[in-house]
């Protein structure tokens, strides 16, 4: 029933995991990607020469070859699988006429075992870093006519799998299993919260690209580069532009960011917007200190106490002291210099978009710049950029907005992605400019909102950004007149 695929080299450390898998009388065969010349394997198994385990000829090969109804994958050797697992896989695939299962499973530090339950698949989980776990049970007559119907996978050295599983998505399901099957070693912590801007990742981004892009077309969910003019505003403003600052429980951080966007120097009139959410640590007296003595300086507390960060925004953008362009600083960050908002309100102006984006470079809590250093986001192009953002986790900073624009979407008032959620959004229709100078500095320190999450947190926020994934790329469908 079963071909069990074990990437990474065939050594002492898969010995007992080549073992095991044998003694199972659901797996018929054992094949080992990479194996080493000239090292002894059991009956049963086989090496396979392969140039990369996610590459388009690998995975081309592996479907095209293997002699039974099912594929087990290990994305890694250094997993112990549950005894029943195979069986447990293969029952739902059975039973379901899933194009593939996966399962959560446990990691084990010293003698401590932590769960690391996985999300379940929806059609916005198109990013390229998808957890699906150590292993996954891919069918074989899904992936024949997936790749019938959509084309063999291109000769890409990463993005073969991506691309397998964009096209089995496409008319099957990606079934989650809710039960641990199996246990790893403690996960390493990975390329980094940055990774996939960070330019040495530049090929395998551009491939990770190109599949998503296709799988785009493939449902009808692509934009071509053909975008809506910003009208002529028909609202009052009492000034040009006002800094959008919201603030929780900040005091280490937020008079710096405060005077940052104070020292802008511009040839309009502008205010700085701080909407303090009911700080308790000592924040709203240096606020209120701060009112005294810069009159650019507005000092908003809400009257609901039930506001994250997007609600804060709201709370800026549509109060009357609202400039006709909303530009964001984050209570822990700061503007590089002096003639930012400058720049980006003159880019809003002179490109006809409703949102500009900046550059901005990464540095600790004392403000020295650590790797990767500039993040740029050079991937976008006016000619993808809308649609590799369904892929990616975000656009970057600072961000700049026509208010009037975005008073008709406004934010969703949650805590995380709700900058990701108006991007989206506004890219559906208008052109996004960008900017590739470092025009901020971004703060990565124990305060981040994103610092030491939870799996379950982290599991909660990748689940968000998939979900408006998900309403994005209905609504462009439907947009395209999708069927």
């Amino acid at each position: 029933m079963i071909t069990a695929v074990i990437p990474g080299g065939a050594g002492p450390r898969n010995e007992g995991l080549v073992g095991e898998l044998l003694r199972d009388p659901l797996i018929r065969k054992v094949i080992v990607l990479g194996a080493e010349n000239g090292y002894p394997l059991p009956p049963g198994c086989r090496a396979f020469a392969c140039d990369e385990p996610a590459s388009g000829r690998t995975w081309n090969s592996l479907i095209a070859e293997i002699p039974t109804r099912y594929l087990l994958y290990f994305f890694s050797g250094d997993v112990r699988p549950d005894p029943r697992a195979a069986g447990r896989l293969l029952a739902v695939a059975e039973e379901t006429g899933a194009g593939m299962v996966y399962a959560d499973y446990a990691e084990m530090r010293g003698d401590t075992l932590r769960e690391h339950p996985v999300n379940d698949y929806q059609q916005g989980s198109i990013r390229d870093g998808f957890d699906f776990g150590p292993l996954i049970l891919i069918s074989k007559a899904a992936a024949r006519r997936a790749l019938r119907k959509q084309g063999e996978i291109p000769p890409w050295q990463w993005a073969g799998f991506y691309d397998l599983r964009l096209k089995l998505s496409t008319d099957h399901e990606l079934f989650h299993l809710p039960e641990r099957l199996c246990v790893v070693e403690e996960a390493a912590s990975g390329a980094g919260h940055f990774a996939y801007v960070d330019p040495r990742n530049r090929a395998f981004q551009q491939e990770m690209e190109e599949a998503a892009t296709a799988h785009l077309k493939r449902i009808g969910a692509w934009l071509a580069p053909v975008f809506r003019d910003i009208p002529p505003s028909d609202q009052p403003f009492p000034l040009e532009a006002s800094v959008v600052i919201p603030v929780r429980n900040r005091v280490r951080t937020v008079a710096e960011a405060v005077k940052s966007a104070l020292a802008q120097r511009t040839d309009f009139p502008f205010n700085v917007i701080v909407v303090d959410n009911h700080s308790t640590d000592g924040t709203t007296a240096i606020l209120a200190d701060l009112v005294g003595r810069h009159p650019a300086l507005k000092h908003l507390i809400p009257k609901r106490l039930d506001l994250s960060i997007g609600g804060c925004w709201n709370e800026a953008v549509y109060s009357e002291t609202c400039g006709r362009f909303a530009v964001q600083l984050d209570s822990d960050d700061l503007y590089s210099g002096e003639g930012v908002l400058q720049r980006l309100v003159d880019a809003l102006r002179r490109e006809n978009c409703a949102l500009v984006v900046g550059s901005y470079t990464i540095v600790d809590g004392n403000l020295r710049e650590i790797p990767p250093g500039l993040i740029d986001h050079r991937e976008w192009t006016d000619a993808n950029g809308r649609n590799n953002a369904l892929r990616i986790n975000g656009l970057g900073a600072p961000r700049a907005f026509n208010t009037e624009i975005l008073r008709r979407t406004g934010f969703p008032n949650v805590g995380y992605g709700e900058d990701y959620a108006v991007a989206l959004r506004l890219s559906r229709e208008y052109r996004v400019g960008r900017i590739y100078d470092s025009l901020y500095l971004c703060r990565r320190w124990e305060g981040n909102t994103d610092a030491a999450l939870s799996i379950e947190q982290a599991n909660r926020n990748d689940a968000y950004k998939d979900r408006l994934r998900t309403i994005e790329i209905r609504a462009r469908r439907r947009m395209n007149g999708a069927k």
